[in-house]
């Protein structure tokens, strides 16, 4: 899979910038960035899989939802730069969908496949879930009922105040997590984890400089992947919503996608728990608010209010999630039921 992802890299970035430059076909140019993006998200998942067998799991599952997410950031402001708030709204609630559902079904799945049973840890889980309960239900169902009798001012005004409690929470929720109780709760398994000595595939200075690399040719292709956003849409029958909660989001979470299967499938499940859920938090309590502040620099405001079958996904997701990791136990079945309400959700997506 590596030496695909390096070949689509070498091939895919070349002809993304002739494409641009002599003006290809948006089909094809849309096709071309798509795969290179996931290419160059396979480069940031082996960079930020190598710096995590150094810095530990929950480190490490916090940086590949971060390089993870900086894809998806990008992309969003530039989509935001362009005025598709639908597309970024609906893109991040893609993020959310695919990261519990798609993520954490395909890691529970495939590692389920491997093991019959497979074990994380609970105190993160039931801390995850206090937190993916207000993030999601507190800080964008509360505001989506206040709003509807608001004008866009006040709704920008309770916008950014929300933004910026969830971002004070979110870097409260890093200190309490890596500062304050680090240790404090640990994991019954953890000596199992220690026994496996895994050397990293790059030494942390090459990792560190192939993710900054990565990371910069994947802002130079999302800038021009947004610009074809309507012509594909108008050409192949999508809407804004399907391309922002389907496709965006996959493309943009690519590398989170590849770290967390592979995590589950060597058994590494407090990694694979931590991307796929420590990532969700990080969309919806830093990124999220993040691109709304952001949005009032651009001509066009961003408030933090989605659709109805947006927030009620999401919701969704959030309880099955809760409800199947509360346990700190997994296996195949789990993941296959949180793949099937992934599937659920995209074909309801497409056919609004």
């Amino acid at each position: 899979m590596n030496k695909v992802f390096t070949i689509f890299v070498f091939i895919g970035l070349p002809l993304s910038i002739i494409g641009t430059i002599f003006h290809w076909s948006a089909i094809m140019m849309f096709l071309i960035y798509c795969l290179t993006i996931i290419a160059l998200a396979g480069f940031i998942g082996r960079a930020t899989e190598s710096l995590a067998i150094v810095l530990g799991p929950r480190a490490g599952g916090l940086l590949n939802a971060t390089f993870g997410n900086a894809v998806e950031l990008i992309i969003s402001i530039f989509a935001l730069k362009a005025g598709l708030i639908g597309i970024v709204l609906a893109s991040l609630t893609g993020s959310v969908l695919g990261n519990l559902l798609l993520v954490g079904g395909l890691s529970f799945f495939v590692g389920g496949l491997k093991y019959k049973r497979q074990s994380f840890s609970v105190y993160d889980a039931r801390h995850n879930a206090g937190m993916l309960i207000f993030a999601v239900i507190v800080a964008f169902v509360i505001p989506e009922v206040f709003t509807s009798s608001m004008n866009t001012r006040n709704t920008m005004i309770l916008s950014v105040g929300v933004s910026i409690i969830l971002i004070v929470l979110y870097l409260a929720a890093l200190l309490f997590k890596f500062v304050t109780h680090r240790g404090v709760y640990q994991t019954e398994h953890a000596p199992k984890e220690s026994e496996e000595k895994e050397k990293p595939e790059w030494g942390k200075g090459k990792a560190i400089v192939i993710l900054a690399l990565a990371t910069a040719a994947v802002a130079y292709v999302s800038e021009h992947l947004v610009s074809t956003f309507d012509i594909v849409g108008a050409t192949l029958g999508w809407s804004e919503l399907f391309i922002g909660v389907i496709i965006v989001a996959i493309v943009g979470n690519a590398a989170e996608h590849a770290s967390a299967i592979i995590m589950a499938y060597k058994n590494k499940m407090d990694v694979a728990v931590e991307i796929a859920v420590g990532s969700t938090l990080q969309v919806t309590m830093f990124v999220l608010p993040t691109l709304v502040l952001l949005s009032l620099f651009f001509p066009t405001s961003m408030p933090l209010v989605f659709t109805w079958p947006e927030l009620i996904s999401m919701v969704t997701a959030v309880f099955l999630m809760i409800t199947i990791s509360n346990d700190g136990d997994s296996n195949w079945f789990e993941g296959l039921a949180l793949l099937a309400a992934y599937v659920i959700m995209g074909i309801g997506f497409y056919f609004i």
